[in-house]
C-alpha cells in the first residue's frame, strides 16, 4: 500500500481487502470506498504492553484499525507530515507523534530508559516529552507529524549528533541515545530546551528532526 504524500500536511493510503492500516484516532479526513475505522485498544500488533505503555504515556485514545477497500487521507492538526519507508529495518517514533502506519509492521513500545538509563527519564519528566516511544519493525511505511516540516540528520560511527529533545521525531538503524545536560541540575529544573538538555545519538543510522520545539 504505502504513503501518497497530497501536500505537506496530507498523505493518502489505499486500503486493499486483507490489509489493515493503523493510524491515530482523529487523523482520518476523509475516503472513498468502503473502508472500516475500529478502536484498537490493544495498540497495533504490540498487544497489553503496548497498550500500557501508551496509557502510561498519557495517550488515552486508543489507535485505530483501517480495514476495507479503498483510500483514505490522513492528517493532523495542519501539522506537516513525512513518510518512512521501512525495508526490513526498524523505527523509533516520538509516541504522540505516530499519525499511521502498515499492518505489516511490528509494533511496540519502549521505555525511553532501556536506552537511555535514568536519564532517559529524566528528559520525559523535565523536557516534557513522553517517556514512551513507538518502536516500528519490518517491511512497509510509517507517516510521522512534526512542526515545520522535518529534516534528516545521518549518524555515522565515531561521530554522534545532539538534538533538541523537543524537537526530536524518530530515529532509525543502531542507534543509542542518551540525554546530557548543558547546565547544573539546580538551574535546569523548569527547562526543556535543547540548551539545558541535549539528546545524544550515535551508532549508525538517521535521526528525523523537526524545525520547531513546539510540543504536538
Amino acid at each position: 500500500m504505502g504513503f501518497t504524500r497530497i501536500n505537506g500536511k496530507m498523505v493518502e493510503a489505499q486500503v486493499v481487502p486483507g490489509q489493515r492500516l493503523f493510524s491515530q484516532r482523529g487523523a482520518m479526513l476523509g475516503y472513498t470506498g468502503d473502508v472500516r475505522f475500529t478502536p484498537n485498544i490493544t495498540g497495533g500488533q504490540g498487544g497489553v504492553m503496548s497498550m500500557i505503555g501508551r496509557r502510561v504515556a498519557n495517550e488515552d485514545t486508543p489507535l485505530m484499525t483501517v480495514e476495507g477497500q479503498g483510500r483514505v487521507m490522513f492528517g493532523h492538526g495542519g501539522h506537516h507530515v513525512h513518510v518512512v519507508d521501512l525495508t526490513g529495518d526498524t523505527l523509533f517514533v516520538e509516541a504522540d507523534r505516530l499519525l499511521a502506519f502498515e499492518g505489516t509492521l511490528r509494533q511496540s513500545t519502549v521505555f525511553l530508559g532501556s536506552q537511555g538509563g535514568v536519564m532517559g527519564m529524566v528528559r520525559g519528566q523535565v523536557s516534557g516529552q513522553g517517556l514512551f516511544t513507538t518502536r516500528l519493525e519490518g517491511h512497509g511505511s510509517v507517516a510521522v507529524m512534526a512542526h515545520g516540516g522535518v529534516f534528516e540528520l545521518p549518524i555515522t560511527p565515531g561521530q554522534s549528533v545532539h538534538v533538541d529533545p523537543q524537537a526530536y521525531v524518530a530515529h532509525r538503524g543502531e542507534v543509542r541515545n542518551k540525554l546530557s545536560t548543558a547546565i547544573g541540575w539546580r538551574e535546569m529544573i523548569g527547562r526543556g530546551s535543547g540548551e539545558a538538555f541535549q539528546l545524544e545519538l550515535s551508532g549508525q543510522g538517521t535521526v528525523y528532526v523537526q524545525a520547531s520545539e513546539e510540543k504536538l
